[in-house]
């Protein structure tokens, strides 16, 4: 049985915390033995029909607006924001493919990538260096982040839509075909170097938004 007390310090610890948790960082600020993996998800299950929800992405636990609620506590405005295709293309070559280096998103891609390109995702936040790949060269490594998860609202990378559901949707064309290793046709100005921006129109939140603490 959970106890009660347990659950508490839990609740308290999520509730002031400034960013997503692991188990290992919960369980810092517990006595020793505490069976945190059991208290989340009874905290889970009793949050779920509430106006705010306990979440799990990629291991990290974090309060956020149900997503049924979340219009009714931000104002919305449209703004233009310009987001290359070669970054779309690259942040879904990572997502898919990670831990990959520059060279394995060129090859996917079939086309070199600049290094603003990685710079861009990288300031979002939905991009991190991995490592290095234990190869000649030592290439470095990259990988999405927790914030890339929550972003778009995923559990994990297994969340991920398959081919046949990006297909179903419309939104596979020959072009993102090759974000998956199918062959695609050969294309002289496929590059980033001069490669002009897409506009893509978003809701951005004000500040008072609340979808998560």
């Amino acid at each position: 049985m959970i106890d009660p007390e347990t659950l508490r310090m839990v609740e308290a610890i999520l509730f002031a915390a400034d960013k997503p948790l692991t188990v290992e960082e919960i369980a810092a600020y517990l006595p020793e033995g505490a069976e945190v993996g059991a208290v989340l998800v009874e905290l889970a299950e009793s949050y779920a029909p509430r106006g705010v929800n306990l979440v799990d992405r990629g291991g990290r636990w974090l309060f956020q607006t149900a997503p049924d609620l979340s219009h009714i506590l931000s104002r919305e405005r449209q703004e233009a924001r310009k987001l290359s295709r070669a970054a779309l293309e690259t942040l879904a070559i990572i997502a898919y493919h990670e831990p990959a280096t520059r060279a394995q998103i060129e090859e996917i891609r079939g086309v070199s990538i600049s290094r603003g390109t990685l710079d861009v995702l990288m300031e979002a936040g939905w991009v991190r260096p991995a490592g290095r790949r234990e190869s000649p060269g030592r290439p470095l490594q990259y990988a999405t982040t927790p914030a890339f998860l929550v972003q778009f609202g995923l559990e994990s990378r297994r969340d991920l839509p398959g081919i046949g559901e990006l297909k179903a949707a419309g939104l596979l064309d020959p072009i993102d075909l090759s974000l998956f290793g199918q062959p695609q046709p050969e294309s002289e100005d496929d590059s980033d170097a001069g490669e002009p921006d897409e506009e893509y129109e978003g809701i951005v939140s004000d500040e008072e938004s609340e979808d998560a603490d």
